[in-house]
């Protein structure tokens, strides 16, 4: 599982990071997090409002905080 947090480093953007991992140890999954701060590859990815996070691609969140129950949930989906 491939999961991605955009963000230019604001305290949001460290909060989601820091969602996903605990979200991900919780659920003793295999996933990658990939911290993503380069406007040019957020504008690829579609990212226009940060914080966000995309789980294999897909984008779950853009523009708030998600929470580790949260993020949780949208993991347990794609297992």
């Amino acid at each position: 599982m491939d999961i991605k947090v955009f963000g230019p480093g604001c305290p949001k953007c460290k909060a989601m990071e820091k969602n996903a991992r605990q979200a991900i140890e919780e659920l003793g999954v295999e996933a990658e997090v990939t911290k993503i701060e380069d406007l040019n590859m957020m504008a690829d990815h579609g990212v226009m409002i940060t914080p966000a996070l995309t789980i294999d691609d897909e984008m779950v969140v853009s523009g708030r905080v998600a929470s580790p129950n949260q993020i949780s949930k949208w993991i347990q989906e794609r297992i």
